[in-house]
């Protein structure tokens, strides 16, 4: 926005967010100073969760931070990038078999990546969640499995007993 600076929109998931925070950007890794927080063009004391807020950051360019980027408090957990990460997976409908290799587009969040399937670790019942085989060599329909996924680039996603709505994805 002309003349305020920058100003990243989002949906404040969890905790809050208020100015004279200091904020970091994962998977960037951008660190900067909340310096007021707005919602439908008023100013807020702080935002808290389900509010879709725009937010004025210090000294970062629009260039520098992308939809999928996930924006945290820097002195408490804040996110980070993870490189590689264990799912349980459910294949509701899906043609043929699935096997390590395949990498289809997640959407996490706002993030829209490709993401492998590097190991299928073991086939669960999708129920009791009890172990049914280990190292499947395929997971088809009605069934779900605990899946190692990489991410073809840098993205955020957390651990869905910490922080439910950015560990929770659909393909």
């Amino acid at each position: 926005i002309g003349g305020i600076g920058t100003v990243p929109v989002g949906r404040v998931e969890t905790g809050i967010i208020k100015a004279g925070m200091v904020v970091t950007f994962a998977p960037a890794g951008l660190s900067t100073e909340v310096k007021s927080v707005e919602m439908h063009h008023e100013q807020l004391v702080e935002g808290v969760p389900g509010d879709n807020v725009g937010f004025n950051v210090k000294n970062v360019s629009v260039k520098e931070i992308r939809r999928g980027f996930v924006c945290s408090d820097s002195k408490n957990e804040p996110a980070k990038e993870a490189a590689s990460f264990q799912a349980q997976v459910i294949v509701l409908n899906h043609p043929g078999q699935i096997g390590a290799g395949y990498a289809p587009v997640l959407d996490c969040h706002t993030a829209h990546i490709a993401c492998k399937f590097a190991e299928l670790i073991e086939k669960i019942d999708r129920r009791s969640g009890k172990k049914l085989e280990d190292n499947p060599k395929f997971v088809k329909s009605g069934d779900s499995a605990i899946v190692k996924m990489i991410p073809s680039k840098p993205m955020c996603v957390e651990s869905y007993t910490e922080f439910p709505p950015l560990g929770r994805f659909a393909v």
